[in-house]
């Protein structure tokens, strides 16, 4: 037996890792009880680093490059294996190789609703995903608290752990921005950057990561919510409410002419309004009595005192049409108990604005 050939072949002179996946985080080299030769050969590709361990604890460690095992290039190796006299002969240590490069797409999401203060709505529920970026900064911390020692620690181990440990984060963050919930949708962008200085910290000490970027692509609330959203928009569309009235009014009478059918046209509207002015002329010049209310007997004198109904019908409108002009301070009347009661004078006013 060929003892050189022998010895040689059980002394390792190359020590690469050659990585065509797109998960691998981390890879131990496997020694297969080999020995490292001095002067051995270490490669270490781009995107890739090489951390050596000794008895459990982490030595030396290799960026991209060819590097050639002597004792001046692995001064850390040297102080925990005792060597007095430097490396001289083979010896046995882990070789962990680590990707550095930037992983992308990873997705975040809520598992359950995230409770927060609103200024609007209140205490809400809201539920948010969208997707990170990270890459390892720190080989030691992240084998130390991650990978460990597995041979081939992948990408969907660490998944989980990583979006959980995320989701506290933002949840924590998202309930004392107070960022209004109406406003969180236009504020996508804004709320991932200020978020990474919040996450980065805790990843980094925790795991040895970098967050490089931060999507938040949706956040929802529950459909009560949604509802109240959707009343308060309809409620910005309709503008100035006194406005608004108005127009109803003057469109209910010139609805007559054209079945109710459609919205009223400008010629139609003017003629509304004329026609209201002109009510309000005779009233002041000639007051007469209100229509009679259902059930009641013959008509009395005028009332300096209208009830909503009395005004609704005098102008032929909806008589919430008033109820909502008397609550906005439109038109102004006086309210008995749950009554409203306006004077003729009141609606003269409202009329001639």
């Amino acid at each position: 037996m060929d003892i050189l050939g022998f010895i040689k072949g059980e002394l390792l002179e190359i020590i690469e890792f050659n990585d065509d996946s797109r998960d691998t985080l981390a890879w131990r080299f496997p020694d297969e009880d080999k020995s490292i030769k001095n002067g051995a050969q270490l490669i270490v590709r781009e995107s890739q680093v090489a951390q050596f361990a000794y008895l459990g604890q982490f030595g030396d460690c290799f960026g991209p490059g060819k590097h050639t095992l002597v004792t001046d290039n692995i001064p850390v190796l040297t102080k925990l294996k005792g060597w007095k006299y430097g490396f001289e002969s083979p010896f046995k240590a882990d070789i962990y190789y680590v990707t550095t490069r930037l992983f992308t797409g990873n997705k975040w999401g809520t598992a359950n609703p995230v409770m927060m203060r609103d200024k609007d709505f209140g205490v809400v529920r809201l539920r948010a995903f969208g997707t990170f970026d990270f890459r390892i900064t720190s080989p030691a911390i992240f084998l130390k608290e991650v990978a460990g020692t597995d041979q081939h620690f992948r990408l969907d181990e660490f998944a989980d752990t990583m979006r959980s440990r995320i989701v506290s984060v933002f949840s924590e963050a998202l309930a004392s921005c107070g960022v209004p919930a109406l406003d969180v949708a236009m504020r996508y962008s804004e709320l991932g950057d200020a978020l990474l200085p919040l996450i980065n910290p805790q990843v980094s000490a925790k795991y040895g990561l970098e967050i490089t970027s931060f999507l938040v692509e949706n956040i929802s609330v529950p459909p009560e919510v949604e509802a109240a959203i959707d009343k308060r928009s309809s409620m910005s569309a309709v503008g100035n409410l006194n406005d608004y009235v108005k127009f109803q009014m003057a469109e209910s009478m010139t609805k007559g002419g054209d079945g109710g059918s459609g919205a009223a046209m400008p010629a139609q509207m003017a003629m509304g309004f004329g026609m209201a002015q002109e009510m309000v002329k005779s009233m002041q010049q000639q007051p007469q009595s209100p229509p009679p209310l259902p059930g009641a007997g013959a008509p009395a004198a005028a009332p300096e005192l209208l009830s909503t109904a009395q005004a609704a019908e005098l102008l032929g409108v909806a008589e919430t049409d008033v109820v909502a002009s008397l609550e906005a301070g439109d038109l102004k009347g006086k309210k008995i108990g749950s009554t409203w009661r306006i004077t003729r004078t009141a609606l003269n006013s409202f009329l001639a604005e």
